[in-house]
């Protein structure tokens, strides 16, 4: 059976539209339940994201968590071994697999009897997409190219657009940080012109000295020279 399906491509060209919950993990858990619903005999789906040895794990199902993270501890596995030959990986039988023994039983425990582990391999990270059966023979060799060209180019996009959107939510971030810091520096420099009756020039070179002398941001130095004369202020008026 055609392991490409109309649903299948649908809801994984939905997982490219992002937002401000999106997140690896959302992005992850989505890929997961697009693949355990809409492969036909795909029970369940695991994500691992690779990232220069950092690790995003996702599952469909929370014993396929158990699983994939096995393979890490032991060493060995479907999930492990694509991601090492950067090639599919299918076992049509756990029970029947002599690879990895270790393996095998955990699988079992876990309710799998057949997997197939896919790397996909994007701009910045490794996508290892996992798949399992809970009957034996549901992935067939000969679908797997067609399957894994769909997964490789839809999961790009995902991967990209979410990545872009951090981006633009990072410099957003970054930007405002700066215009605030911006603000706070400027009230700081009024209230040193007022009291020494200098430039503003001149009150910033105040303002980086004392930090430099301190060691601190100019920044975290104005607010505090702000948050003090509002205080001050707040004193008289009590007064």
């Amino acid at each position: 059976m055609d392991m490409v399906t109309p649903v299948l491509a649908r809801d994984l060209a939905a997982l490219g539209r992002v937002s401000e919950e999106t997140s690896s993990e959302s992005v992850l858990r989505g890929l997961t339940v697009t693949l355990a619903s809409g492969v036909p005999g795909c029970a369940g789906g695991s994500a691992e994201l690779w990232r220069e040895e950092r690790m995003v794990v996702s599952a469909s199902h929370s014993e396929l968590i158990v699983l994939v993270n096995s393979e890490g501890e032991l060493g060995e596995g479907p999930s492990a071994e694509a991601r090492a030959t950067g090639r599919p990986v299918i076992v049509q039988d756990v029970l029947r697999e002599p690879r990895w023994p270790d393996y095998v039983g955990m699988a079992v425990r876990c309710g799998v009897r057949s997997v197939l582990a896919m790397p996909i391999t994007v701009e910045r990270a490794v996508l290892v997409l996992g798949l399992y059966g809970v009957r034996p023979g549901v992935f067939a060799a000969r679908n797997v190219p067609p399957l894994a060209d769909m997964l490789a180019e839809q999961v790009n996009v995902v991967l990209a657009n979410m990545w872009d959107y951090d981006e633009v939510r990072t410099d957003a971030a970054q930007m405002q940080e700066a215009l605030a810091g911006r603000a706070i520096i400027d009230q700081a420099k009024g209230i040193i012109m007022k009291s020494s009756g200098c430039s503003a020039e001149a009150a910033f070179d105040e303002l980086r000295r004392i930090s430099q002398h301190h060691q601190v941001k100019v920044a975290d130095l104005a607010r505090l020279l702000v948050d003090e004369h509002q205080r001050n202020q707040e004193t008289k008026k009590e007064a």
